[in-house]
């Protein structure tokens, strides 16, 4: 019984390690200031407003007295304990010298699938600190596997307006409430705060399952790509900032170019991320000289192509992408330095960690971007492409020649199976009496062996092509 306990705890913990948890970090709290137009809370000589066709859920930690208030037609305060409102009865206001109209300032525009609204807490909601790690921009918002914490005595209201039908997740908490399973988020649905929080086309599906691939999973974002950029750009100026180096590079899920490096890995069955994440981060990217280099390392599914066309299958990979703080033309060098050092790792022991192949490449602030590959098995693919590339070509260029008749082609007959069925005719046995001609029916004089031709024998042949009275004059 004590081995099954422990070994209970372990899978928790494991299952602890691998969970990422989001929070939301926009809130329609009645305490926060920046909720209202003046940029401060009502005090008791405001007025309080509230548009009467915006739908909206607030929640009220402490008591207030209000001069007047307007509310919504469909809304909710969410009352913390000893929290309500009363009406001002006139008496001097320390805080509130000149009363005035304070609105509440819209929340539909904040949408589920903007990176800059969630941050990577830990599961008791505690901010986790960057340090190495970082995401692409895809991978910022949710994942499939994901666990999404609304902080506890918050109230808040989300556009899930989604390309996709359905957005997986793992959990859900709200209001401290952890809904982890289908029945759960169901029967949160049919409760009056939902239609409030939540709004939108994009309908939520709490699986409470974790990724069952030790290799890893998508993030599950792709189809909102465009999406998430477009409201990350919104938020920073609807422009990516210019890179210091001449040809950024662009990872997989990423908005904007970036200077550094980015290493492609294919794997096999065996290969483990998330203990090949901790091997990079323990044996590498904590080294002294890689102090301010950040890595984002995750499974990505890319796009296959043949001869510049983008075709419908995907190709899982794992992607590593290598950026620094160095500035000027040291921009991505440190970067760079830590990329080549996971090549050379993955050289050296890549079969044991599962890892089949790799691809490294490097755009600095003193060089163009640029690329390196490592392993056999991605020497041997690229020579067998080049070899079929390069006979395609030397073929089509014959075709060309011949039609346009500046190269001609030997007639060659192929002997059928057929031909070599028949039997050969033997030829005729050799005879001294000459040969026949169809245009004469004279048989030349017997010669028979033993018999002497007479020598003052003559032989006429009648040639049927002359005609002796032409002759004659």
């Amino acid at each position: 019984m004590r081995r099954l306990f422990f070994l209970l705890g372990v899978l928790q913990l494991l299952a602890a390690a691998a969970a990422v948890y989001k929070q939301w970090i926009p809130n329609t709290n009645f305490e926060t200031a920046s909720n209202w137009d003046k940029g401060r809370v009502p005090c008791a000589r405001d007025v309080v407003h509230f548009e009467k066709d915006k739908v909206v859920s607030v929640f009220v930690r402490s008591p207030y007295a209000l001069t007047d208030m307007y509310l919504p037609l469909n809304g909710e305060f969410v009352l913390a304990a000893g929290a309500g409102f009363t009406a001002f009865d006139g008496s001097w206001d320390p805080g509130c010298d000149s009363g005035g109209t304070v609105r509440f300032t819209d929340a539909e525009q904040h949408s589920w699938f903007d990176p800059t609204l969630w941050q990577d807490v830990f599961s008791s909601g505690e901010l986790k600190p960057s340090g190495h790690m970082f995401s692409v921009d895809e991978e910022r918002v949710p994942c499939h596997y994901d666990d999404v914490i609304f902080p506890a005595e918050t109230s808040f209201r989300v556009n899930t307006d989604s390309s996709q039908q359905v957005i997986h997740l793992r959990s859900i908490s709200v209001m401290g409430q952890e809904l982890s399973t289908p029945e759960a988020w169901a029967g949160y649905l049919q409760g009056p705060s939902a239609p409030l929080q939540f709004h939108g086309n994009g309908t939520f599906q709490v699986t409470g399952t974790g990724c069952p691939d030790k290799s890893g999973c998508a993030c599950g974002n792709a189809p909102d790509g465009p999406r998430i950029c477009a409201a990350l750009l919104r938020a920073s100026g609807k422009q990516c900032p210019v890179p210091v180096c001449q040809s950024p590079l662009q990872p997989l899920g990423h908005c904007c170019g970036v200077c550094g490096a980015t290493i492609n890995l294919d794997f096999t069955p065996d290969f483990d991320l998330q203990k090949y994440q901790d091997r990079l981060v323990q044996e590498l990217l904590s080294q002294p000289k890689y102090t301010g280099v950040q890595m984002a390392i995750s499974k990505v599914h890319k796009a296959q192509t043949f001869l510049g066309i983008v075709s419908r299958s995907f190709t899982p990979l794992i992607q590593i992408v290598l950026i620094d703080d160095r500035a000027g033309a040291q921009t991505g060098t440190a970067a760079e330095q830590l990329a080549g050092d996971i090549m050379e790792d993955v050289a050296q022991h890549g079969e044991a960690l599962g890892i089949s192949s790799g691809k490294m490449e490097v755009a600095t602030g003193s060089t163009f971007s640029r690329q390196r590959g490592s392993h056999t098995l991605s020497r041997i693919t690229a020579g067998t492409v080049m070899g079929l590339l390069f006979g395609l070509m030397f073929l089509g260029g014959i075709l060309f020649l011949y039609r346009k008749g500046k190269l001609r082609l030997p007639a060659l007959r192929t002997p059928l199976p057929w031909d070599r069925l028949e039997d050969p005719v033997s030829p005729a046995p050799a005879s001294d009496k000459g040969f026949d001609n169809p245009m004469f029916n004279v048989e030349p004089p017997s010669a028979d062996p033993g018999e002497e031709t007479p020598k003052d024998l003559q032989v006429f042949y009648l040639n049927p092509l002359y005609d002796a009275s032409e002759t004659e004059t």
